[in-house]
């Protein structure tokens, strides 16, 4: 029979073993992820690293994050920070940030999340299915977009004959609205195209709106604009010009019709790109997605500002109404 101190010896023993004759276990991999923006809008960022945590990847644990906001001309500088710091992945956040980053890098797999336009169109991916490069993610395909947002405007505004556009980065948006202007042709609407550097110049842009006989106001939802959409809306109303803006948010803030795609699908769709990256996927193979649901919704409050009876027609067919 074993003796008492024997037994407790032995039990020390193998206590003590570990800690001397065990192997190191691997340290756990941390993957690196780069983001970069033209505009500090925490909600794409928040929503990816949440997707990403609730995946199994955690800033702090597994997950390291660099990010990297500013305007268009920094962007380049912006995209050699960020390859400095050797990401496993390049999440890129409108198109002014995606070709900065494919222009830096051939390598590194870049995410776009979302960009505007049709990356095959863009040169980008020799096809959607199969990229072929180091690009992927999701596209808005924004000619599509603005043609409906057109539409719904004309609904809500029928008598409206002169509508304007407001966007940024003309050298970009502007060739976009070729489809817009052959829908307004067709609609006999004269389309007045306006194009703004900074939010300095949004009350002189409606001004000349005004001034050139606009009914009814496009906001392109480009980066700028989108985060600057309470200001926007404010000054629509103030100028009298019924606006449609690029998605649901803007609507809350005050634009009088929101429609666009569901953000939140898109920004999985992303998230599920980078997650095949980390797990080893080839980016080339990668399809590029493009929105398959769309919010429209109406805010009846800039409708009562603005003094517009809306027609049932169109307050039946979308999506949410803010009273």
């Amino acid at each position: 029979m074993m003796r008492r101190r024997e037994f407790i010896l032995l039990l020390g023993g193998v206590a003590t073993l570990p800690l001397s004759a065990q192997a190191q276990q691997p340290l756990e991999k941390v993957w690196r992820l780069a983001m970069l923006a033209v505009v500090d809008d925490p909600w794409p960022r928040d929503f990816v690293l949440a997707e990403l945590k609730r995946r199994g990847f955690v800033r702090g644990r597994n997950l390291d994050v660099v990010v990297r906001t500013g305007t268009a001309v920094q962007m380049p500088q912006l995209v050699r920070e960020l390859l400095a710091s050797k990401p496993d992945v390049i999440v890129a956040i409108s198109d002014w940030a995606v070709h900065p980053a494919k222009q830096a890098t051939d390598v590194v797999p870049i995410v776009a999340s979302p960009m505007g336009a049709d990356p095959v169109a863009a040169g980008l991916a020799a096809n959607w299915a199969r990229p072929g490069g180091n690009v992927t993610g999701v596209s808005l395909t924004a000619p599509e977009l603005e043609i409906k947002r057109l539409d719904l405007l004309r609904q809500a505004v029928p008598h409206a004959h002169r509508i304007a556009t407001l966007a940024t980065h003309r050298e970009i948006t502007e060739p976009g609205l070729a489809p817009v202007r052959a829908q307004a042709a067709k609609a006999v609407i004269q389309l007045i195209e306006f194009y703004v550097e900074s939010a300095n110049e949004y009350k002189g842009a409606f001004a000349a709106m005004r001034a050139a006989g606009a009914e009814a106001v496009v906001i392109l939802p480009t980066p700028e604009l989108s985060h600057n959409a309470k200001e926007l809306a404010t000054i629509a109303l103030e100028s009298g010009l019924p606006s449609i803006c690029g998605d649901r948010r803007d609507a809350e803030q005050g634009c009088l019709i929101g429609y666009g795609p569901d953000f939140t699908e898109l920004v999985r769709r992303a998230v599920d790109d980078i997650v095949s990256i980390f797990q080893g996927a080839r980016v080339a193979e990668l399809p590029f997605f493009g929105p398959t649901r769309f919010e429209s919704i109406i805010n009846l409050h800039a409708a009562r500002s603005l003094g517009l009876t809306l027609p049932p027609s169109l307050l039946l067919s979308v999506d949410n109404v803010i009273e």
